[in-house]
């Protein structure tokens, strides 16, 4: 029997005496031995007790009544949920955040970090009391300029194996975690060179730049709230993320024979998987920067429309999955030219028996002498030759019957009517004859030469070839502006090769996730991210499972049915968890 409220001694007479029966059969059966005096024998059998076992429940009532001073049977109770005792230092912390307009998602999730039990109801009901009105919906870049009064963000330190419950507003990244886990992705990190620090290993620092990246989250000056998303540092086995100070560390120890190497690595598992054809899209693409330290080239860039100091980069995307395969910035004026080749040896190498075929590319990528060697590898190319006064007049001078009709595939579904003229020409610099397709079509002034060494290609799919690689001009407009290439001026330096490198594993990831979802599969990253990844919701820590419980989503169904499909994988740095993601069933 229960030791409840505390009473003054009292005789067992006196205890029945004064208070009121109840149906309780302990209750009855003892009142009726003391109260009325009935015999032992006679209530035992009443009730259904033997004799030796309610002279020992007589014997315990005595005793808790002599020595405990506790009413055995009754609590007042007090309806409604007990009320939790809030310390003064918790309430300053949550009017501190609110006094810099963070919102009470964002309290939570920073006092999460600090250790403390914030719910979202007691966040909102408090400052309510305290006369806070509702924030105004405001952009995302008012948002990332909120002024931190926290003093320091906590210190990151590999996952305990512990059961826990907390928020985030960044668990959307974790969705990721299947594909990583699944392609092997988290093998070729562990393989690769990247080294690791005495807080963290290679696998979670990487993937800790990577949580970044897939989240969109920009480079400023200060630690984020995305310092201290528990959400964010699960990703990569972590509390939390490191500070700004630490990635800016970490990339100094990282070089280009590192990110080769992964690249690489990546590679292998792109082309084991399917996901790489015989054709390569190359293209240069310009990170400007706006700093006085270092000296830097003058580039085209076509985004601004003028030449800037900044840094040249080349990408290599496979045109059918939309992967980019690889990526250098360490590229000057001098050597630019043979970047073409240096890609071919890094393909042959990371594929001993590869199927390249056909490398397509723009006509200042390379000089006519490295199309000549391309030609002697037997490696096939198509790309643009400039168009000079005289060439110019040479076309004019064709006459008309040597051009003809030719009806190409365009978006949509839609056809559209060329003419062209394709013939051989001998071109100084290659050294022999090469093939030349002249197009002319309504809306361009100046016609197109398209010049290639595969003379039995059909004349349409040339053209159609080379045209996709207008896709990898959007691609790298794509990374500009979502994973932030451009920003070299930024005050969390990392080195732009690293950086690079990131970025392609990071919008791989995206496209293999578009690709994955079936009815996503042609949009961009920003609008996967917007329409799937960014979300925030409920982390519960569990045994042997971490459920991820996301707020509801017009997308939802399409994401839960993809992620069902990876529910047997478990993942070594979540200390062998299965994840299982739902949705919640309130907003």
């Amino acid at each position: 029997m229960a030791l409840l409220n505390t009473y003054i001694f009292m005789t067992p007479e006196e205890y029945f005496n004064q208070m009121t029966p109840t149906v309780k059969k302990q209750y009855d059966a003892l009142r009726e031995f003391f109260h009325y005096g009935q015999k032992a024998e006679v209530v035992a059998l009443k009730y259904g007790y033997t004799k030796a076992s309610f002279y020992w429940m007589v014997h315990e009532f005595k005793t808790q009544l002599e020595h405990q001073g506790n009413d055995p049977f009754f609590q007042p109770r007090t309806l409604g949920r007990a009320p939790k005792e809030r310390s003064s230092e918790i309430e300053q912390f949550i009017l501190d955040l609110r006094k810099f307009n963070y919102s009470c998602d964002d309290i939570v999730i920073m006092g999460q970090s600090h250790g403390y039990d914030l719910k979202y109801n007691y966040v909102y009901t408090f400052l309510q009391k305290q006369g806070f009105a509702p924030l105004y919906r405001r952009s995302k870049k008012e948002k990332a300029s909120l002024e931190n009064p926290l003093e320091q963000a906590p210190r990151s330190m590999e996952l305990e194996n512990s059961a826990e419950q907390f928020n985030s507003g960044n668990v959307g990244i974790l969705c990721f975690l299947p594909l990583i886990r699944n392609l092997g992705i988290d093998r070729a990190i562990i393989q690769s060179q990247y080294p690791g620090t005495s807080q963290t290993s290679t696998l979670a620092s990487i993937l800790a730049f990577l949580a970044l990246k897939l989240s969109n989250v920009k480079r400023y000056s200060k630690d984020d709230l995305w310092c201290m998303d528990r959400g964010s540092g699960l990703f990569a086995g972590l509390n939390v993320l490191p500070k700004t100070a630490w990635f800016s560390s970490y990339s100094d120890r990282v070089s280009r024979e590192m990110n080769l190497d992964f690249l690489q690595r990546l590679h292998k598992i792109w082309h084991s998987n399917g996901l790489l054809t015989d054709t390569w899209n190359l293209d240069f693409t310009t990170l400007p920067y706006w700093g006085d330290e270092e000296p830097m080239e003058n580039n085209w860039s076509g985004k601004r429309g003028k030449a800037l100091a900044s840094m040249l980069a080349v990408l290599a995307e496979s045109p059918d999955s939309g992967l980019i395969d690889y990526g250098d910035t360490t590229l000057v004026h001098e050597n630019q030219d043979a970047v073409v080749l240096e890609f071919l040896d890094f393909y042959k190498k990371s594929t001993p028996r590869a199927e390249l075929q056909y490398l397509v590319f723009d006509s200042k990528f390379t000089n006519y002498e490295n199309l000549a060697k391309l030609d002697k590898k037997q490696v096939h190319f198509i790309t643009i030759r400039r168009r000079g006064k005289n060439i110019l007049e040479e076309i004019e001078a064709i006459p008309p019957k040597e051009w003809k009709q030719v009806r190409v595939d365009c978006a949509g579904g839609k056809k559209r009517n060329l003419k062209v003229n394709d013939r051989r020409i001998y071109l100084g610099g290659y050294g022999k004859e090469i093939r030349q397709i002249i197009i002319q079509s309504r809306g361009r002034e100046k016609p197109a030469l398209i010049i290639t060494n595969d003379f039995t290609m059909k004349t349409t799919e040339v053209i159609l070839k080379y045209c996709h690689r207008w896709l990898v001009e959007k691609t790298i407009s794509e990374q500009i502006e979502f994973f932030h290439l451009n920003r070299l001026s930024s005050s969390m330096v990392i080195k732009v090769d690293f950086d690079l490198t990131m970025s392609i594993l990071a919008y791989n990831l995206y496209r293999l996730f578009a690709r994955e979802s079936g009815k996503y599969a042609n949009l961009t990253a920003p609008k996967i991210f917007e329409k799937l990844i960014s979300n925030s919701g409920v982390v519960k820590v569990k045994e042997d499972v971490i459920e991820i419980i996301m707020k509801k989503k017009r997308s939802m169904p399409v994401l839960l049915s993809l992620l069902k499909k990876f529910d047997h994988l478990n993942y070594p740095w979540l200390h062998y968890k299965h994840l299982r993601f739902q949705g919640a069933t309130t907003l």
